[in-house]
């Protein structure tokens, strides 16, 4: 069954004997003629007219009102935290199956993490175990919500839409609206991916999305914060630019800033990029239907997505029976040259994450022992 799994994926990628990745980047578009024109331009750090660029085109896309470029998707859920207001020992509610960024980011704000179960089916935070948590523990006093357990305040939720896939994020929002609590939406994975025909993202307060190289769309590196919060968009661009005061030579900075803004050059990059994200995400729903219909034969399941979305399909996975099944297919296809990988692990069995309260997780661990993920990457021929 695994020998056939690898003739089939081999198949799709027109690639009978090289090694394939798990997810490549694609340049099809015009992203030498951009990346080029950035260069003659001499503009090629945080200023330039790229940035500008693609930060109106990505609101657009998204349909945000304001978006701000930063380095990478790691600082841009820092300085989105910030923005919702997290300050040193606040809490902030996750998920633990999340890539490390999400709970790294936390700890960049000094708070704690909370981390709650996910839902099986979307992979992502589940509303039901965020009510129960709330209801058991959170009490608002002055308009805001407290942690009865530590004291502390619940500052901010971070839900994030695994491999692309939107979890019930408009449940979400309405729970911790609720308890006057702000969601900043990590759909680091999820750029072209909707729920109930909205991009993620454009939910919370904050959203927050990743160009990182192995993204549906990639700059190399870069990341972007998009809100309809327009005081907050100001900040936001102000603060990742070092906080410094607009002047034609002095220096003066009237906060603690970051340096955090997206390069010309990634920029320039990443329009290039977005021009092709429509014709990218078909192309890898096109791939996931076909395996889909390979899958439902095998003895495990094609992660597919939920009612009411449309996933980018970002990375796709399988689940398989249990922990043996997912350690023998991953040694099998590895050694075939195909690369996959096992989900992440639950963030609160990391050692800097051990102290973090944490829920029941059932269905998080149950995930983690079935969960791997398989070639994804455009496939170039198809476009």
């Amino acid at each position: 069954m695994f020998k056939e799994t690898v003739a089939f994926i081999r198949k799709q990628f027109n690639a009978p004997e090289a090694f394939i990745p798990l997810h490549e980047p694609r340049f099809v578009g015009k992203e030498k003629e951009y990346v080029m024109d950035a260069i003659d331009s001499t503009f090629v750090s945080s200023v330039g007219a790229y940035v500008d660029k693609f930060e109106n085109e990505l609101a657009l896309k998204t349909g945000a009102k304001y978006a701000v470029a930063t380095s990478n998707g790691t600082s841009a859920l820092h300085i989105a935290l910030l923005m919702a207001g997290v300050k040193p020992n606040d809490e902030v509610i996750t998920q633990p199956l999340t890539f490390v960024a999400t709970a790294n980011a936390i700890t960049y704000a000094n708070a704690n993490c909370i981390f709650l179960d996910v839902d099986r089916d979307t992979m992502g935070l589940s509303p039901t175990k965020l009510r129960v948590f709330l209801e058991s523990n959170a009490e608002v006093r002055d308009g805001e919500a407290y942690n009865k357990k530590t004291g502390a305040k619940l500052a901010a939720c971070m839900p994030m839409h695994t491999f692309g896939f939107p979890c019930r994020i408009d449940e979400i929002v309405d729970i911790c609206d609720e308890f006057n609590i702000p969601v900043v939406e990590d759909a680091a994975e999820s750029l072209g991916s909707s729920y109930k025909g909205k991009h993620t993202g454009t939910f919370g307060k904050l959203g927050v999305y990743s160009f990182n190289g192995n993204k549906t769309i990639t700059c190399g590196g870069g990341g972007a914060i998009v809100t309809d919060d327009k005081k907050l968009a100001k900040l936001a661009k102000h603060i990742t630019t070092t906080a410094k005061v607009s002047h034609t030579w002095e220096y003066k900075h009237d906060m603690i800033g970051y340096n955090y803004r997206m390069p010309n050059l990634n920029a320039a990059l990443a329009c290039a990029q977005l021009e092709q994200l429509d014709a990218y995400v078909k192309n890898k729903r096109e791939l996931a239907l076909i395996y889909s219909e390979f899958f439902k034969e095998k003895s495990f399941d094609f992660a597919i997505e939920g009612p009411d979305s449309y996933a980018n399909y970002w990375l796709m996975a399988v689940v398989l029976k249990d922990g043996e099944q997912r350690n023998d297919f991953l040694k099998f296809t590895n050694e075939q040259n195909v690369m996959t990988r096992p989900i992440w692990r639950l963030m609160h069995t990391l050692e800097m994450f051990k102290n973090c309260q944490v829920e029941d997780v059932t269905n998080a661990e149950w995930l983690e022992e079935r969960v791997v993920n398989i070639p994804s990457s455009v496939r170039v021929e198809a476009l």
